[in-house]
């Protein structure tokens, strides 16, 4: 019969409430026990027997004769109800399978501890209390010292390393004390060795000083038995080339003299024809005779015409002209520009200066065909604007310089960046239109060399930080950024570090600069040249700039912040200083000139011009001392006199431009005589300007008043700029 555990809830419980499995079982226990003959009928009388008896008192057994029932001990009521499936898993297989073997194990222990307690003997119990506390106590040490000896051991560890981190701060107190001793022993023979050069220097200086005083003694006592000298010719140069401007006007006027050049002089290579008369026959000579030239100037010739310009390609022509200067031809339209772009397409460089008439056109004119140019010089040619670079990017530029344009924007600089990657020199003064996107956009120049943005008033920090973080700062040698006034030292910091080829500098009248700006520019040790006019630094400043050691080039001019102790301080480390610029610094006085004369004796150029405080001593002894000097300013310094002059002569033989406006104590004849010593004089006898600052005697003026002047003065200096 299959088993009704997976039949329905309703037959289960229709089972279960009418003992079917139990009649079942006892009437299937009565068959197998009797095994009657007929058990249809055995059945029949069973099953009267159980409705008599009830289902509530039916049993397993009761279908068998009491004879033949056997004798098992009963497990549960039915043995139907685990076939049926309605004992709910109370006993099952696996059940009396754990019950044997859980009352197997038992018997198996109850025995075993039987046997066992009667096969040992017994132990006392003292004994084996002792023993087990004799263990615990063992266990309770064992802790004890691994807790103790964890500690011990962190903690000479925790020692080992201090003891190590102190030995190495001694150590490196040790070094740092014999460190300093170094140090202290070197600067002490350094300061020595200083002492010692400056105490040679000065006795230098005095034994020469004394000894030229007495050589000029000698030379004025000689002077007074010296013989007129017979007026000697000076010989004439035979110079090779020869320049038709320096002839007379007469003689240029002449176009016959042109044509006899013409022919006598075929090879010539280099002409110059600037700010002569000569006309379109003129023009016609030059590609009939000049085959070979390749350097023409025709600055400021107006009387030529457009058609002049187309003679330039008859017969042979000029082809082989490299450089052509047309600065000031005004009369010269786009026709004209054609004209040269047919005859001479191989130009290189082109200057048009002084020219209001050059537009875009004409410089697209010229392109056309010219497209080997590699240099433009456009000075005071305003309406040029960005669609010139424009009409440029056809040639390989490498230089271009203007001046004075305000059509010129930062698009022009964007052509620069895109077209001319070779370029390496850029002049864009008094650009007043360029901003930092300039800078910007010239950043990934890798051959720019010259860079001059004068003038450009909207240039600032940040333009110049965008410059210095691209591949040109690497490599630029020539940085001018002056009278960009929005310049600070936040972006100068950064120049020792991304410009390490810069030789010349120049940051005049950028008025936020400051005595840190100028620290940071001290670390540019291939710096020699530099141009600090009209800031706030002061004497701290330049003492920084002493320590450089290797600039040849300072100026200082309207750096009212400086004293002659700074210049001094300069002097002593600057030994090889060639060019100083103090001019309008009226707070200095003479003893700068000492210093001068005593650390700097290779100094070829000075500008003391408005310093009304230096006297004819202090020029003695610059004379004495500074035979190198080439170009001297004076103008304004009040004090000097005819002596001064007198000194020149005889100290500084290679003086060759001399300035001294506003010396009223120079007297004309002296400086008639000075004038043929020198090749170029600049002389007034007239009282200084008020916007100097003083009167005629060296006297400050009131402030009121020099206020008034100096604010007049740079207003007109403002409206000239722009």
């Amino acid at each position: 019969m299959a088993s009704l555990r997976n039949a329905s809830p309703r037959l289960r419980n229709y089972f279960k409430e009418h003992y079917i499995p139990q009649v079942c079982e006892a009437l299937l226990c009565g068959l197998l026990v009797t095994c009657p003959k007929d058990p249809l009928k055995y059945l029949e009388k069973m099953i009267i027997l159980i409705m008599e008896n009830g289902l509530e008192h039916i049993r397993w057994d009761m279908c068998i004769d009491p004879s033949m029932r056997p004798m098992i001990r009963r497990l549960s009521e039915t043995y139907l109800e685990q076939l049926f499936g309605l004992d709910d898993q109370l006993m099952t297989p696996e059940l009396m399978i754990k019950a044997c073997t859980f009352y197997t194990g038992n018997l198996v222990k109850t025995h075993f501890c039987t046997w066992r307690d009667i096969t040992i003997p017994p132990v006392n119990e003292s004994e084996v209390l002792a023993k087990k506390l004799e263990i615990a106590n063992n266990y309770n040490d064992f802790r004890c010292k691994r807790y103790l000896f964890s500690h011990w051991h962190f903690y000479v560890k925790d020692q080992k390393e201090r003891l190590k981190a102190s030995l190495a701060r001694l150590q490196q107190l040790f070094y740092s004390h014999r460190l300093i001793i170094s140090l202290s022993k070197w600067k002490d023979k350094a300061r020595q060795k200083c002492l010692r050069r400056e105490n040679k220097l000065l006795l230098e200086h005095e034994i020469q000083l004394n000894k030229w005083k007495s050589k000029q003694k000698i030379n004025i006592i000689e002077e007074e038995f010296v013989f007129p000298e017979e007026n000697v010719p000076e010989p004439v140069s035979d110079g090779s080339e020869f320049d038709i401007s320096l002839l007379p006007e007469s003689a240029i006027l002449k176009d016959e003299s042109m044509k006899y050049i013409s022919e006598s002089c075929p090879g010539v290579l280099y002409l110059n024809l600037s700010n002569t008369s000569i006309t379109n026959r003129t023009m016609r000579l030059l590609p009939r005779h000049f085959h070979n030239l390749q350097n023409l100037s025709l600055a400021y010739c107006r009387n030529f015409t457009d058609k002049g310009l187309q003679y330039l390609s008859l017969g042979n022509g000029c082809h082989k002209l490299l450089y052509l200067d047309l600065s000031g031809c005004t009369q010269i339209s786009v026709k004209g520009f054609r004209n040269i772009a047919n005859s001479c397409t191989g130009i290189m460089h082109l200057t048009i200066n002084d020219m209001p008439t050059l537009t875009d056109n004409c410089v697209k004119a010229l392109v056309e065909k010219c497209s080997r140019i590699t240099s433009v010089v456009f000075i005071g040619a305003p309406h040029i604007s960005d669609c010139s670079f424009k009409a440029l990017s056809t040639c390989n530029l490498r230089k271009i310089r203007f001046e004075g344009n305000k059509r010129i924007t930062d698009a022009c600089f964007k052509y620069i960046d895109k077209t001319y990657p070779n370029i390496s020199h850029i002049y864009m003064s008094n650009c007043r239109r360029i901003t930092d996107g300039s800078l910007k956009s010239l950043s990934p120049l890798k051959h720019l060399t010259v860079l001059n943005l004068t003038n450009c008033i909207r240039l600032g920090d940040s333009g110049l930080r965008h410059f210095l973080d691209g591949s040109a700062s690497t490599k630029i040698r020539e940085l001018n950024l002056s009278n960009c006034t929005h310049l600070s030292d936040a972006s100068l910091y950064k120049l020792s570090d991304c410009c390490p080829n810069l030789n010349y500098l120049s940051l005049r009248n950028c008025v936020l600069l400051t005595n840190i700006g100028v620290d940071h520019i001290v670390n540019i040790f291939s710096l020699l040249s530099i141009d600090l006019s009209g800031t706030v630094i002061s004497n701290e400043a330049l003492v920084a700039l002493s320590r450089h050691k290797k600039l040849k080039e300072l100026s200082l001019s309207e750096c009212y912040n400086i004293t002659d102790a700074g210049i001094q301080a300069f002097c002593k480390g600057s030994l090889i200083l060639e060019h100083l610029d103090v001019s309008y610094c009226s707070q200095l006085s003479s003893d700068i000139i000492k210093a001068l004369a005593i650390y700097c004796t290779n100094l070829t150029f000075l500008s003391i011009a408005g310093c009304p405080m230096i006297t004819d001593s202090a020029m003695e002894i610059l004379s004495a001392k500074c035979h190198y000097l080439h170009i001297l300013d004076v103008s304004g310094c009040v004090l000097l006199t005819d002596k001064m002059l007198q000194h020149l002569q005889r100290g500084c033989k290679q003086l060759r431009i001399l300035k001294m406006q506003y010396c009223t104590l120079i007297s004309q004849e002296a400086a008639k005589k000075m004038s043929s010593v020198v090749q170029q004089q600049e002389y007034k006898p007239d009282d200084p300007p008020l916007w100097f600052g003083y009167d005629r005697e060296g006297k400050p003026l009131e402030e009121q008043q020099n206020i008034k002047y100096k604010r007049s003065h740079l207003n007109s200096l403002r409206r000239s700029m722009q």
